[in-house]
């Protein structure tokens, strides 16, 4: 196991990069690995998640900052040195060797006693339901075959210092999918090592790791558990990113423990102090429900979505597109509607980042 930190660190493609954000791919950043974890590296396409993984792996040098493994200081160290295992996006094996042999690659590199290492290939195997064809050759098998032979090399040594996996099930049929990721969850705790998963998907993320970093704009924003960005998210593009449909975002003044949406006085279950620049109401469809005029907030209601095991209203309130939740046997008589909340579900953000409470209300 190693705890992997990273001080101070930033990385530009740029010859000469100057101060302006846009030269960084990854900007300014500190940030601990602890040992053992699982974490993800979950963002959209070009905010860095990737490069930062080859920092990581000693793939790529980063321009400012050092990297550390258990304390150690490994920025100028290569991959080999610093015992990293890697599982890139698309497969990677050699066509000419049977299944049993590309796995056991790593381990006789090492000169590993042959013994050790068709134990150690038999569990893998077994793992990722590749027992049946160890002594196939890899040319005749499939994409979605060859990618858990490129799993399977990236788990079989157990004293790597991690395990780093970037975005190695895109190639493999959905329906396995869910299957891969619960057995990396077991090898995980089986092995456990430090892995680093970067993946677009939020499924993916939420199912494989114990921590998910969320990142935009080569910018770390948040890092918590599932239920930490789904309940607090620390910023409004983390509220946006996780869940389907992303946390509403409303606009509004806060004074005290009551807010004001469109000149409508919504209690809060926090006390705030004095708030500046942007300030916005956040609450996650469901916690917030539809209902008739007058109930609650004034809203106007564009359709409604029935996704068989809830029904969701696409509504406007103050402005704001909103999806809430409509309650079972709740039938809408026009589009003159309002929406209900739950003050204790509610967050405020000023300037797209959590505020924290004064105190309780």
């Amino acid at each position: 196991m190693t705890a992997i930190t990273l001080e101070r660190l930033a990385h530009s493609y740029l010859a000469n990069p100057g101060e302006a954000a846009a030269d960084w791919a990854l900007k300014e950043l500190d940030f601990t690995f602890r040992h053992g974890g699982a974490y993800a590296l979950l963002g959209p396409s070009g905010c860095g998640k990737t490069s930062l993984l080859n920092i990581i792996s000693g793939l790529v040098s980063p321009t400012r900052g050092r990297l550390k493994f258990d304390g150690r200081d490994v920025t100028d160290e290569t991959t080999v040195q610093r015992n990293i295992a890697q599982v890139f996006q698309f497969p990677v094996v050699y066509d000419t060797m049977t299944v049993g042999e590309n796995l056991a690659f790593p381990l006789k590199n090492r000169r590993m006693d042959p013994a050790g290492i068709r134990r150690r290939v038999a569990e893998i195997a077994e793992l990722l339901d590749l027992t049946r064809d160890l002594d196939r050759k890899a040319r005749g098998l499939t994409a979605d075959a060859k990618q858990k032979i490129s799993l399977g090399r990236g788990l079989v040594r157990s004293d790597v210092s991690a395990i780093l996996f970037d975005e190695p099930l895109t190639v493999i049929d959905p329906h396995l999918k869910w299957e891969l990721r619960s057995k990396l969850k077991v090898i995980h705790r089986q092995l456990d090592v430090t892995m680093i998963y970067v993946t677009h998907d939020q499924t993916e993320a939420l199912t494989f790791a114990d921590t998910v970093v969320v990142m935009s704009e080569g910018r770390v924003l948040q890092a918590g558990t599932a239920a930490e960005l789904f309940e607090r998210p620390a910023h409004t593009f983390v509220g946006n990113f996780i869940g389907s449909p992303g946390m509403n975002f409303i606009p509004c003044t806060v004074s005290g423990a009551e807010a004001s949406v469109g000149g409508a006085a919504v209690p809060l279950a926090r006390r705030y102090g004095r708030l500046d620049g942007r300030v916005e109401l956040g609450i996650r469809p469901d916690h917030a429900r539809l209902g008739p005029a007058g109930a609650g907030l004034a809203a106007r209601l564009l359709r409604v979505e029935d996704l068989g095991r809830v029904r969701l209203a696409r509504v406007e309130v103050a402005g704001a597109p909103a999806a809430v939740t409509v309650p079972e046997g709740f039938e809408p008589a026009g589009e003159a509607v309002s929406v209900l909340l739950d003050a204790r579900r509610i967050n405020i953000y000023a300037d797209g980042r959590l505020v924290a409470p004064a105190e309780e209300a």
